[in-house]
């Protein structure tokens, strides 16, 4: 079995896709074969746009990837950008397509890596959030934050989600162009309360060896 990665993150439009992405080169650099998946994406008119640059970037990055599709990448597709739960208009999640897609990248890869939709804390149906997922599938986890003011709560009520679980997890705080408060008004706490703390733009060689233990 390859080594499992899932990255959520403590909402939706975090960066999750561009923290895989950059995870997946990253991997890559370090003469791993990357997979990925995205088992359940919302908002899909016609192509899972998330999907899509997940799908080209590994094409680029395994050679073994290059006869996979779109549904091989995110094998449920919602039209509604929305909750999994309210997404799917009352149709049961097709979980063996998403374990048969699972099964079917860990053959072309060392590392395989999961992009959860929203938080921790989605629903997904009404017996699974998508926290429940690391758990399925014997995953480690990977929570990315934001640094915009808010962003010590938003990642802590995240962090002790996990820890609830026991799940065996890292974070990574993804810094944008204008979060420019961040220095003054939140590094101060992750300097004394995470000390060794990940920075995406910074970090990325050493947050991949440290998920790869």
């Amino acid at each position: 079995m390859a080594k499992r990665i899932f990255i959520t993150a403590t909402n939706t439009e975090i960066g999750k896709t561009h923290t895989t992405l950059a995870l997946m080169r990253s991997i890559n650099a370090m003469g791993l074969d990357v997979g990925v998946i995205k088992p359940i994406e919302t908002g899909v008119d016609d192509i899972p746009a998330d999907g899509e640059r997940l799908l080209c970037e590994l094409k680029q990055l395994n050679p073994k990837a290059w006869a996979l599709d779109i549904d091989d990448i995110v094998p449920v597709q919602m039209k509604l950008p929305a909750a999994p739960y309210v997404a799917c208009e009352n149709e049961a999640i097709d979980w063996n397509a998403i374990d048969r897609a699972i099964e079917h990248m860990e053959v072309l890869c060392d590392v395989l890596l999961i992009e959860g939709a929203g938080g921790l804390l989605v629903p997904i149906d009404r017996e699974t959030d998508m926290i429940d997922l690391i758990l399925r599938y014997e995953a480690k986890a990977l929570l990315v934050s934001h640094c915009r003011l808010g962003c010590i709560n938003d990642t802590r009520l995240s962090l002790e989600a996990l820890q609830k679980y026991r799940i065996d997890h890292e974070w990574v705080l993804n810094c944008r162009g204008d979060d420019t408060g961040f220095g003054i008004t939140s590094q101060p706490y992750f300097d004394d309360a995470y000390p060794g703390w990940f920075r995406l733009d910074r970090d990325i060689e050493r947050l991949c060896k440290t998920l790869l233990i």
